[in-house]
């Protein structure tokens, strides 16, 4: 065969070479393969392709990348009416906004995709809803769905699914200071070491949970595994995972550059809520130091981002924080937009961004009279009178 090989013989190259030949040696053809996608028009190929290509992306730590494709996943299954393919694209979608920090954005999609599969018929584990739950840290919801999620992956034969699963609990354990916990599934979740994404990502959480519950020898063999991933991908979301690990087990001035190079290089990237673990970490360290007015610095960034993301666990975990360094902190209040359901906040969204009844009913699988009495709800909740005013109040 002549010509340029199609982009789905590059995706396929690199993951047979990820999987046979190591993670290093599979770097060059990943990004290859990733840069070839990202230039993919036919949207059949983009439906079809999509998952493993922005999959990849992600176990290449190239977030802009990530975030790319799934985008453009979710926006061409619903331009195309693929609502087989839309509930996988949503999903991956909300691991996303997890990542970024926009949990109430993922919330919503997790709303979409349960209409989206009622209407489309079928389903598949919840991994984009355990893990917005784990985030969030809410132990009473994220508990039971991924002792679900464990279940529907070991009956469907998805071993990556349990290491999914296992990785939304250590995040979970870790915003709730459950140490123990924590080491305990992330030891799960980085067990095998060909699970894309979810291996890596484990051992970043097994870290900070072994260093945390006093085990710094497999603290130390989960860094130095982290680390052949990280150094080979060397992006910012990677080497500033790394410099945070790193910084866990440091002392001293050398402790405090690997924080501070953590800062830096996770601001540049979209993965917002690992910079505020890395602002988190820093004042814990900073506390532990006797530096107390420094340490106030960081977790009062950390304070802002969790709670602005709704990350109340890790949320809490700095208020404790706060007030070992002798500080008060206000909690807030609910505001009137927080009394919405995740549909109305949903279509109250799209109806401000210009929508019509019956667009959003289309995008919702709703009707436009179900559409127009949810908005009714969304005026009287918010105290408004019309939809002009939704720009003003949201």
């Amino acid at each position: 065969v002549t010509g340029p090989p199609r982009t789905a013989d590059l995706l396929l190259d690199a993951l047979a070479t990820r999987f046979t030949a190591g993670y290093g040696d599979a770097v060059p053809a990943g990004r290859e393969a990733v840069r070839a996608f990202r230039r993919e028009t036919d949207p059949e190929q983009v439906l079809r392709w999509s998952w493993p290509a922005s999959t990849l992306a992600a176990e290449l730590w190239d977030d802009e990348a990530w975030t790319e494709l799934v985008d453009r996943h979710v926006r061409t299954a619903r331009a195309v009416g693929a609502l087989t393919e839309l509930p996988l694209a949503l999903d991956s979608r909300v691991v996303v906004h997890s990542c970024d920090g926009d949990l109430d954005a993922a919330a919503l999609l997790i709303a979409e995709t349960a209409r989206v599969q009622e209407a489309a018929g079928g389903g598949f584990a919840p991994y984009g809803a355990m893990t917005l739950a784990a985030w969030r840290g809410h132990a009473r919801e994220a508990l039971p769905l991924i002792e679900t999620g464990i279940g529907d992956a070991v009956n469907r034969s998805e071993g990556i699914g349990v290491s999914v699963a296992y990785r939304a609990e250590a995040v979970l354990h870790n915003g709730l200071g459950r140490y123990e916990e924590a080491f305990d599934a992330a030891r799960q979740a980085c067990a095998h070491p060909h699970d894309l994404v979810t291996a890596n990502l484990g051992l970043a959480e097994l870290v900070e949970a072994a260093v945390r519950s006093g085990r710094h020898d497999a603290a130390k063999e989960a860094l130095d595994r982290l680390t052949r991933t990280t150094d080979a991908a060397a992006t910012d979301w990677a080497l500033g995972v790394q410099a945070r690990s790193r910084a866990l087990l440091g002392q001293g001035d050398a402790a405090e550059r690997l924080y501070r190079e953590a800062i830096e290089r996770l601001g540049r990237t979209r993965i917002a809520a690992e910079l505020a673990r890395a602002h988190l970490l820093y004042g814990e360290w900073l506390r532990r130091e006797g530096r107390r007015v420094d340490a106030r610095e960081q977790l009062r960034e950390a304070h802002t981002l969790f709670t602005r993301f709704g990350a109340s666990a890790f949320a809490e975990r700095v208020v404790r924080e706060l007030r070992a360094t002798g500080e008060t902190v206000a909690r807030h209040g609910a505001d009137a937009a927080a009394t919405l359901t995740a549909q109305e906040t949903q279509i109250a969204q799209l109806a401000r961004d210009g929508l019509t009844n019956s667009e959003i009913g289309a995008q919702l699988f709703i009707s436009p009279h179900t559409v127009e009495w949810h908005l009714r709800k969304v005026y009287v909740k918010l105290g408004i009178t019309s939809r002009r005013l939704l720009r003003t109040v949201l």
